[in-house]
């Protein structure tokens, strides 16, 4: 019996393979379409491994999930089977469920490929489908017990969640975890931009002037002032590689972080300066002033991904000529401000005979565009960069790459809508019957369409909220912890899942059940009896 099962599960795992492969193949010349333009040139083909990983994906679920009630469903008697006793059988469904989550964890720390990665992936889903089944589950269970409905049909659907309530649970997650994905990347994405730009200033500089010569400071001034515009803060810019620390040498090799790796493994701007910087404060030890003393100011995001510390020696190679002073001060800088912002400033004095270049920024208004030609024109070595040029080409990009995701997350959608219809599958005999014995009883059609409807777009509403507020909370969670924004949340996710997920669970429960209604009931019960 169990090795008949088993080939029937394996020929349909193999077919879902072989399904879901060819989709990946359609899906793959699409994204190449999308996505071509991104890179300058066309994807490779995909090749055969993946093939191989989403065979041997789709068997270890299929197998994970199937394989403990086989097994069990082996040592049931024959006659428990022929009375319909199904409850000793159903209680041990948690084994399936925990050896089916088991293997699903084990695929997903394989996928990611390291074990820190992985565990935080299975983490945040254990996470999910715990706050999202446990509020699930407390609103279907509430539901149930609706009494004030005016409609009869509209009690009886509520009431039918509450009688299926596993089966209701694992539409509400399968389709509210997809919801989620995508409501996250689409609105809740804009959200997370808008409160970005505004926490930018409005005449925040959108134009960043290289290559500065010293010799070209006194003219350079004397064409922005000429042109009416504000003299720039032209600040010195040195190039060196940060070789040694208290002494002892330092390369990639010695850190373990890849951000810190790529750091020590090229050269650094250096500045130095009297006047602390615009957008800088210290917060540890004290600004060096005019005090012409070899020392160092640095960033504290860089001193905590190097592990530096005050009172440390940093020796710079700059030009083949080796710079060293302590740490005397710690600062933190205000990324969005879009000044020239340096990781380390050395004090007036320490750097001032070492080859430099100059850099400014400054605001230019949409109706001077000419500005920047003339600027060019007047300095050709000059390279302006027009930030609000470049963040628009990114942001093109962003959204490219996220229609991608989002592409590819819907259909996580799908296999919400799929999981929809294996459960109607599943509770399709009992459906049938409780309709035909309503039908009997008097009950109308009209009354029943109007339960089997409540009945699916409570759920899929409960689905929908659910998925916005979970993507209302990641958002607001980025905002707070990632990004370091304001993020203000809105009350769009919430309807947006709510109405998205009401429509589809409505639809589609709608197409599978549509059928019981037009069945006459005493067939219904004799086929059923």
């Amino acid at each position: 019996l169990l090795s008949l099962f088993l080939g029937e599960f394996a020929l349909l795992g193999l077919a879902a393979g072989v399904a879901g492969c060819g989709l990946g193949f359609v899906v793959q010349f699409a994204l190449n379409e999308l996505l071509g333009s991104l890179v300058g040139f066309p994807l490779p083909a995909p090749g055969w491994l993946p093939v191989l990983h989403g065979f041997a994906v789709s068997l270890l679920l299929l197998l994970g999930f199937a394989l403990p009630p086989l097994i069990r469903l082996g040592r049931v008697p024959t006659l428990r089977v022929l009375r319909r006793e199904w409850d000793g059988i159903a209680a041990r469904e948690g084994l399936a469920w925990a050896l089916g989550a088991l293997v699903l964890a084990g695929l997903l720390v394989g996928i990611a490929r390291d074990w820190l990665l992985g565990a935080w992936v299975v983490g945040g889903f254990a996470l999910a489908f715990a706050v999202y089944g446990g509020v699930a589950w407390a609103v279907i269970g509430g539901l149930g017990r609706v009494r004030s409905v005016a409609s009869s049909g509209w009690r009886y659907g509520l009431a039918s969640l509450r009688r299926r309530p596993v089966a209701s649970l694992v539409q509400a997650l399968a389709l509210g975890m997809g919801l989620t994905a995508l409501l996250l990347l689409t609105l809740v994405r804009g959200d997370l931009l808008s409160s970005w730009k505004q926490t930018t200033p409005a005449d925040a500089p959108n134009r960043f002037v290289i290559n500065i010569q010293p010799e070209q400071l006194p003219a350079l001034r004397q064409f922005f002032k000429g042109n009416g515009r504000p003299e720039p803060l032209l600040q010195p810019m040195i190039r060196g590689r940060l070789v040694a620390v208290n002494g002892r040498p330092v390369g990639p090799d010695d850190y373990t972080d890849d951000r810190a790796k790529r750091l020590v493994d090229r050269d650094f701007n250096l500045s130095f300066d009297s006047r602390l910087p615009g957008g800088n404060r210290v917060i540890e030890g004290r600004w060096h002033g005019d005090e012409h003393v070899p020392q160092f100011s640095v960033e504290q995001g860089l001193a905590q991904t190097l592990g530096l510390a005050m009172g440390d020696l940093l020796t710079f190679e700059i030009a083949g000529v080796r710079s060293e002073a302590r740490i005397t001060s710690l600062r933190k800088l205000d990324w969005d401000s879009m000044r020239v912002n340096f990781f380390v400033i050395a004090a007036p004095g320490m750097l001032e005979q070492q080859p430099a270049s100059y850099i400014t920024s400054f605001y230019l208004p949409p109706g001077q565009l000419d500005f920047s030609n003339r600027l060019v024109a007047a300095f050709p070595n000059l390279t302006v960069i027009d930030v609000a040029a470049v963040i628009g080409q990114i942001q093109a990009m962003v959204d490219q790459l996220i229609a991608a995701v989002q592409f590819v997350f819907g259909f996580a959608v799908v296999a919400g809508v799929v999981v929809l219809f294996g459960a109607l599958q599943s509770t399709h005999d009992e459906r049938e019957k409780e309709l035909a014995i309503l039908r009997t009883l008097g009950a109308r059609n009209g009354q029943l369409r109007a339960a089997l409807l409540a009945e699916f777009a409570v759920l899929g509403l409960v689905a929908g909220v659910l998925a916005g507020a979970g993507a209302t909370g990641i958002g607001w969670a980025l905002g707070h912890f990632v990004f370091k924004l304001p993020y203000a949340p809105s009350l769009l996710p919430l309807l947006a899942g709510g109405i998205a997920g009401c429509a589809v669970v409505t639809v589609a429960g709608w197409i599978g059940t549509r059928h019981l209604l037009s069945q006459p009931p005493l067939a219904s019960l004799r086929a059923l009896s």
